[in-house]
């Protein structure tokens, strides 16, 4: 799969707007997307002149949605959407564990 591709792919044609930037059906931060495709060919001006481009998910729940890139969220806001994701516990010496 090449995310920068120039032709879009046949499965973004059935893409649905997600206006809260993650999957619409799941609640899936854009991360877990099992495809992705910018649209880079054709962007958009704001009226402050900043560009902005559609960019295309493939859920593993079987939604395909897309975005605004100017409403990705931050990167601490992004992690929010990560619910699924379990961190392992720090070492600890008195458990036997080691650092």
């Amino acid at each position: 799969m090449d995310a920068f591709a120039p032709i879009a792919p046949d499965w973004t044609k059935s893409a649905i707007h997600a206006v809260d930037f993650r999957c619409p059906q799941c609640g899936a931060s854009s991360r877990k997307a099992e495809k992705v495709w910018l649209n880079r060919r054709s962007p958009v001006y704001t009226s402050d002149y900043i560009r902005k481009w559609q960019e295309f998910y493939s859920c593993s729940c079987g939604c395909v949605w897309w975005a605004w890139s100017s409403d990705r969220p931050s990167e601490p806001e992004a992690a929010e959407f990560i619910s699924d994701v379990t961190l392992p516990d720090s070492p600890n010496p008195e458990n036997g564990d080691e650092p």
